[in-house]
């Protein structure tokens, strides 16, 4: 059922105001049955966690509004039945997204396809028909229109002639913002042909913290993650791990061991990512996945050790007013996990999950990769 012009005003300046994530936006839904609830109920609730919170102003929410409309794009909700269904099993789904293009593109099938910013040309020739062959399938391409192997994606997908050419770029600006400059043709030309996709407010420029949210909506869409090329440090490990924590497939291209741009992929593979070298390995990897994926990684493998986790809480559920430990005494400025908590302060689950969001709320912890919290 569409939900009220009303709830999804409220719904956007919920998540705009200081210290709401995506998890922590869907405990306030679910703690209070709408937004227009938990918004009158931040102050409280940020009181109790030792601070101070005013919801995102009405005028600031209503620019936002009208800027998304002036670019043509529309906002999706996460419990729209046109939201992407793979992704909002992720623990931490967008709440809400702004897209320009074809909705309907978004209940095919999709597969992430990643690499290097400055790939290899071969990587790049190969990239490109990756894109065209899997679209010819009628598969979603899902990149992050960045330079190298996600453009190299993108425009394969476009050319693919059967299959209708679908892809999808997930950008880590506004809906409403260009970037990279010189990929300004590209961005319209899948927002005219395929679908743009942004988690962040219009008018948002893209900044370094930005890209790994990016990337968890990229594995999040898919079943599966193909890396093309890779260094040991990069944007698309990250992408590859996240799929590998949702319990997606994670598939790798190898390359040659001198080549420095190849190593993150031959460590991926090594490490239990699924060689694979032309589309059809990947369509017969995804034909058969049925939520178990034959990719598997040890846990803490030396090529992930070193890239950062997506955070995330566990919903309130009922009796989350059950009265709890003084966690606030529990926590220093060394992070620690949440499951510590529960266990040093004897309460309910739920209970350390509301002390935890209404101190998150009041600004008085931040979150850490491995589900871990300090004080702020």
């Amino acid at each position: 059922m569409p939900i009220s012009q009303e709830e999804a005003f409220a719904r956007i300046r919920l998540l705009r105001s200081p210290n709401v994530g995506p998890v922590g936006f869907r405990q306030l839904l679910a703690r209070f049955g709408n937004a227009s609830a938990a918004l009158d109920a931040l102050p409280d609730m940020a009181a109790r966690g030792g601070g101070k919170q005013q919801p995102a102003s009405e005028a600031l929410v209503r620019e936002e509004v009208a800027a998304v409309r002036a670019a043509g794009a529309r906002y999706l909700f996460h419990d729209d039945p046109a939201f992407p269904a793979l992704l909002v099993e992720m623990h931490n789904a967008p709440p809400i997204l702004t897209i320009r293009g074809d909705l309907a593109l978004l209940h095919k099938p999709a597969v992430a396809i990643v690499g290097a910013r400055n790939a290899s040309a071969a990587a790049i020739s190969l990239a490109r028909q990756f894109g065209r062959e899997l679209a010819q399938q009628g598969r979603l391409v899902v990149s992050g229109l960045a330079r190298g192997i996600d453009a190299a994606a993108h425009e394969g997908a476009l050319a693919a002639k059967e299959g209708g050419g679908a892809t999808a770029a997930v950008i880590a600006s506004g809906i409403d913002v260009t970037y990279p400059p010189e990929h300004a043709d590209l961005q319209e030309r899948i927002a005219a042909e395929g679908l743009l996709i942004a988690e962040q407010p219009a008018g948002t420029q893209p900044q370094a913290r930005h890209f790994p949210s990016r990337n968890r909506i990229i594995a999040g869409m898919a079943a599966g993650t193909v890396v093309v090329e890779a260094a040991p440090k990069s944007g698309s490990l990250i992408t590859a791990r996240i799929a590998a924590d949702a319990g997606r497939e994670v598939m790798a291209v190898p390359g040659n061991p001198r080549d420095a741009r190849a190593r993150g992929c031959n460590y991926l593979i090594r490490e239990g990512a699924v060689l694979v070298q032309g589309a059809d390995d990947i369509a017969e990897l995804l034909d058969s996945f049925e939520g178990a994926p034959r990719s598997r990684f040890r846990e803490e493998t030396p090529v992930f050790a070193h890239l950062p986790r997506e955070d995330g809480m566990d919903g309130l559920g009922e009796g989350s007013d059950e009265p709890a430990a003084d966690i606030a005494a529990l926590i220093s400025a060394a992070p620690v996990s949440v499951d510590e908590l529960i266990r040093t302060s004897g309460a309910a689950p739920a209970a350390v999950q509301l002390a935890l969001l209404e101190m998150e709320l009041a600004g008085r912890i931040q979150r850490h990769a491995g589900g871990r919290v300090s004080l702020a």
